[in-house]
């Protein structure tokens, strides 16, 4: 029995894997980026419902001066009920969204592995590593 092999490219092939390896890339970085441009607009709407509520605050005042006041007071209102953990995570949000940009996103900003696609799908924002995360958070406590 005399078969005939046809030659493997095997360079072609690599090629063919290299591009269907970034268009899956290119698909799971625009859903994360979708996943992150919507939480960071619940929250921003969050805070625009609050303004609204601090902005009938400000049209029941008469005077210049009390109006003055009751601003200053209004703006640090806001970034208090905003709260520590959703300002938090707005800046994480940002970040990742940099990172998007840059091409680094999901690379582990502490060791430079990759980061798992799992992590990144339960929190997009992630910045670090599972191991990273928890040498970061020992450190913290």
């Amino acid at each position: 029995m005399n078969k005939t092999f046809k030659p493997v490219n095997i360079k072609s092939q690599k090629q063919a894997l290299l591009q269907e390896q970034k268009i899956m890339k290119k698909e799971f970085l625009d859903k994360q980026k979708k996943k992150l441009i919507t939480e960071r607009n619940e929250i921003l709407d969050s805070l625009a419902g609050r303004n609204e509520q601090f902005s009938k605050l400000i049209d029941t005042l008469e005077s210049g001066d009390d109006v003055d006041i009751a601003s200053d007071t209004i703006d640090r209102t806001l970034l208090n009920s905003l709260g520590e953990a959703d300002q938090r995570r707005l800046t994480m949000i940002d970040k990742a969204l940099d990172r998007i940009r840059q091409e680094t996103y999901g690379q582990c900003l502490s060791c430079g592995k990759q980061i798992p696609e799992a992590r990144l799908e339960a929190l997009p924002y992630a910045g670090l590593c599972v191991e990273c995360q928890t040498k970061e958070e020992r450190k913290n406590h």
